[in-house]
């Protein structure tokens, strides 16, 4: 009788991290959603060959930005590299940039970079989601 009692909180300690397993894989999953079909950052921040096709082994590398606006006006030449996170921002910071759109500086982005509005659930999953990333 011992050993059962002794053994139930092995079992209930292995239930919560197979559940706290289980919610960091959705939150990963929600995060590659957002970057990959919501905020479409590949498009941006991956090279492109010379047939204009998004290069798959550089996925969110950084590249120079293929277009230019019609009028002179402030716009962003290069997309960063998103993977693991952008350079020079700590996790919380490029959260709150993805709820805001502000940097840590308080400016705001350039064009063509959307000011995004995520709720800090999704800014969350989208950091976890880019620091995953290698």
């Amino acid at each position: 009788m011992r050993h059962r009692l002794a053994l139930a909180p092995i079992g209930v300690a292995m239930l919560m991290t197979a559940a706290a397993d289980g919610a960091a894989a959705q939150g990963l999953a929600r995060g590659k959603y957002l970057v990959e079909q919501v905020g479409m950052c590949g498009d941006c921040h991956t090279p492109r060959d010379a047939k204009g096709q998004p290069i798959a082994d550089r996925h969110l590398t950084g590249a120079p930005i293929g277009f230019r606006p019609l009028h002179p006006m402030p716009f962003a030449e290069h997309a960063p590299s998103l993977v693991g996170l952008p350079a020079h921002y700590t996790p919380a910071q490029f959260a709150t940039f993805l709820e805001t759109g502000k940097r840590p500086d308080g400016s705001m982005t350039l064009p063509p970079m959307p000011p995004y509005r995520f709720s800090k659930e999704d800014a969350w999953a989208v950091v976890d989601y880019l620091r995953s990333l290698k």
